[in-house]
This record gives structure tokens, sequence and C-alpha cells, in this order.
């Protein structure tokens, strides 16, 4: 080993531990990303660097890259609820689509652009991406995805470690209401979200972690890959849920995408929800789950292939059940945290989309009905502005009452 790693480690490392000791439980923070987009010919754009450079404020502050050039995401400030979290990333989707406009950019979300070719596709200029990008070449160049990142407070170095593993055990339920990206190189695909194709199975350290025990547990494997200079920051742990160590945050990164806001609200309330059950039942004493990695990669692989039209297993028995109902009973199971953390309005979308369809099925519902994959891209221009409007009108309302 050399001296270089054992520095690296050390400081990987450095007051993490701390972080999460002085953390406030169910603190809020949400990254959606946006595809840059030709207004006419409907194809990414490379111009994230003149939209970002153009923004002026603290709304400037919020915007940051994401690989490639077409692409910019918006952050959220630390929230200390979920409402206001939700009001500052609507605000921030209208703030960004005015911006875009002013610059001749449409502005648009699903989990993969339907046609725009990944050659075309340039990578900003970033001491992380370009590091990103010399290590991993093509599987970096090919990275044309579009996320929602859920950060969460969560007090407790152990209890941080023992919620993140069994969160693994919801992500394909979370995955499967989130699917919005079955059409990709002007096909359909047939998945639900060609999205953790093209990323969750190919990136390192990526998709479903191993289960940790406790904190002693994970950080040994840090700094094992820190020693042997496999990483060089945490951020290249790129897990579908992680510790995020700068924050002291459970962050949730399994969801494609949302075009409608009401749904991209719906599936950060819904993982909020099973972060504080999770909580609720380690302060509790109850042992929390820790499956293995294979039987979660199945029921993932289920999620990613058929979306809500699908079915997973059941992790307690065995037995397979409908990915609605799945979803259902997590609804059922994480209920007594909805009021507390006034989840409840944001959460009511998840009824329509489980029977009326989510952006996947909308997706493939359009190309069929048009065969013209830019369609998908005219839809989610209009949704994305529209529905954050929509949504903003209901949380005005919803304050009024």
């Amino acid at each position: 080993m050399s001296s270089t790693g054992d520095q690296a480690a050390t400081a990987l490392l450095a007051g993490v531990a701390e972080r999460f000791e002085d953390s406030t439980d169910f603190t809020i923070g949400i990254e959606e990303e946006y595809q840059l987009l030709d207004p006419e010919k409907l194809s990414l754009v490379n111009r994230f660097e003149e939209l970002r450079d153009s923004a002026t404020g603290p709304f400037a502050d919020r915007l940051a890259g994401e690989l490639i050039s077409s692409e910019i995401e918006v952050k959220t400030g630390k929230n200390d609820t979920f409402a206001s979290a939700a009001r500052e990333l609507v605000e921030g989707r209208l703030q960004l689509i005015e911006l875009a406009e002013q610059l001749g950019i449409a502005i648009g979300i699903t989990g993969v652009h339907p046609f725009s070719p990944w050659q075309e596709q340039e990578i900003i200029n970033t001491p992380h991406y370009a590091r990103v990008e010399r290590e991993l070449g093509y599987i970096a160049w090919v990275n044309n995805t579009w996320s929602i990142h859920l950060h969460v407070g969560v007090k407790g170095a152990d209890r941080a470690i023992a919620v993140s593993t069994a969160l693994r055990t919801v992500l394909p339920e979370l995955l499967a209401l989130s699917a919005n990206s079955p059409v990709y190189l002007g096909r359909d695909t047939r998945l639900h979200s060609a999205r953790t194709q093209v990323f969750t199975k190919s990136f390192p350290r990526c998709g479903i972690p191993e289960p940790y025990g406790d904190w002693s547990e994970y950080a040994s494997f840090v700094e094992l890959l820190a020693r042997t200079e496999a990483i060089v920051e945490s951020t290249q742990i790129w897990w579908s849920v992680r510790p995020h160590h700068s924050y002291g945050t459970v962050e949730i990164r399994i969801c494609d995408g949302q075009t409608d806001a009401t749904e991209a609200l719906a599936v950060t309330a819904l993982a909020l929800a099973c972060t504080a059950a999770f909580c609720r039942d380690y302060d509790n004493g109850r042992t929390l789950p820790m499956d293995s990695r294979a039987i979660i990669e199945e029921n993932l692989w289920r999620a990613q292939r058929y979306g809500l039209e699908g079915d997973m297993i059941r992790l307690v028995d065995g037995s397979v059940h409908s990915m609605p109902q799945a979803i259902n009973d997590l609804l059922t199971w994480s209920e007594g945290q909805h009021g507390p953390l006034g989840l409840e309005p944001f959460l009511a979308p998840i009824e329509k989309m489980l029977s009326e369809g989510n952006g996947a099925q909308r997706q493939r519902a359009l190309l069929a009905s048009t065969g013209d994959p830019a369609a998908i891209v005219t839809e989610s221009i209009r949704r994305t502005r529209d529905s954050a409007h929509e949504a903003l009108d209901a949380m005005k309302v919803g304050a009024t009452q």
C-alpha cells in the first residue's frame, strides 16, 4: 500500500461519522436533472456552461453540472420540511425554464433522451468529471441519463448505515414507480427504465451495495477503496443509496428523472416516508432488513424491465405479488410517517400513477400512436413546464386551507 493511499483513506473519512452524529433527522434536499434541448430539432444541445453562466443571484448557486454539457442540475438547499423543499424544487424548475428560454434553449426531463446519440454529447470541463471520463472512457461517454436524488438527514452514524442498508430493499419499488425511460436511440427498448441499464448497470461501484451492519463496517470498505487508490473522493461510490459524506444525509439515487413535477414530488415523498419508517423501526429496537444483494437485484431487474406492469418477490417469504401491490404495501407500512412529515398531499398522485400509468407507460403509448420518438420530447417539454405550474398552484391552494 502507498502512503498516498493511506492519506486518501484518512482524508475521505475525516469528520464524516461526526457529521452524521450532528445531523438532524429528516432535513430534506432534492436534486433534479434536466435535458437541454433544441426547441426545433428537439435534440440535445451542449450549452450547459452558457446556461449556468447566465444565472445570477442565489439561483446561480443552485445550478450544477452533471457529466455532459447537454444536462444541468437544479438543487434545493437544506430544508426543514418536505413542503418547503417541494416548493423550492418546483420554483427552481420554473426559474430554469424561464432562464433557458431567454437563450433559446428548451427544457425537458425523461430518464434518457429518446433519440439523441451519445457521440454528440460533450463532457463538461471540471476536475471531477475529467477524472470520470479519463478513468471510465466509453462507460462515461454513453452515460446520457437524467435522474432525481433525495437527501434525507439521518442522525447517528450507525443508524444512518443501518437505514441505508434497509433502504436497499425498497429500491425496486421506487424504481418501478419512477420508471420514465423506455425509448432510447429511437427505439422502444422493452425496458421501462433504460436509464438503469445505461448508468446503474455500467458504472463501477454502482447499483445495490452490500449490506453493512454499522459505521465501522462501512468505513472499513471505504478505507480499503481509498487505500488501494480505487477512489480519490467518496462521490466515486455511485450506489443507488449511499451515505453522503459531506452532508450527513442518506442519499437515494435510484429514481428516473420525472417529467411531471407532481410525480417527482410523489416518488421523493415515498422515499422519505420509507426512510422515516426505517428510522422508526430502528429506534423501536426492530432489526432492519439486511437481505442479500442477489435477491434485491432480481427485484430491481423486474422493476427495470416491467415497471408497474410487473411483479416482485416478497423478501419476507419468497411469494410473488404485483408491483402496484408492493408499492401500496410500502404506503401502508410507512403511513404513520405521512402526517407528521406533511407528506399526504404529495403522495396523493401515486394512486393515479398506479391506475393510469407512469412516465414509462405514457411514453410507450405515445410512441405506439405516433411512431415518432420526437413526439416524446415535445410532450416532455410541455409537461415539464405545465406540471410545475400545476404543482405550485396546488401548493398555494393547500397553504391557504
